[in-house]
């Protein structure tokens, strides 16, 4: 077993311990999250909108990631990339 085999063994209940979080509180975050971004945008006074829009969003998604609200994605071991059955005919 080598050394990244042992850090994912030992962080594997870490990570379902924040899954489990995310779900539980996901919306308390992603309002904290709407806080922050409308704080720091505020201070700024509108000049990083655009990044702060982006950031904020990337950290709802990583929230929604964590809380396994999203479906498969594609391309992964449980979805097919290609739709199974015959090719269709010409």
């Amino acid at each position: 077993m080598g050394l990244m085999d042992n850090v994912k063994a030992k962080l594997a209940p870490a990570k379902d311990k924040v899954s489990d979080l995310a779900r539980q509180h996901g919306d308390k975050v992603q309002h904290s999250i709407d806080k922050a971004a409308k704080a720091v945008d505020d201070r700024t006074k509108g000049k990083y909108h655009e990044k702060i829009h982006a950031g904020t969003g990337k950290a709802k998604e990583a929230m929604d990631r964590l809380a396994h609200k999203e479906g498969p994605q594609v391309g992964d071991a449980t979805t097919p990339t290609r739709p199974e059955g015959p090719p269709p005919a010409s």
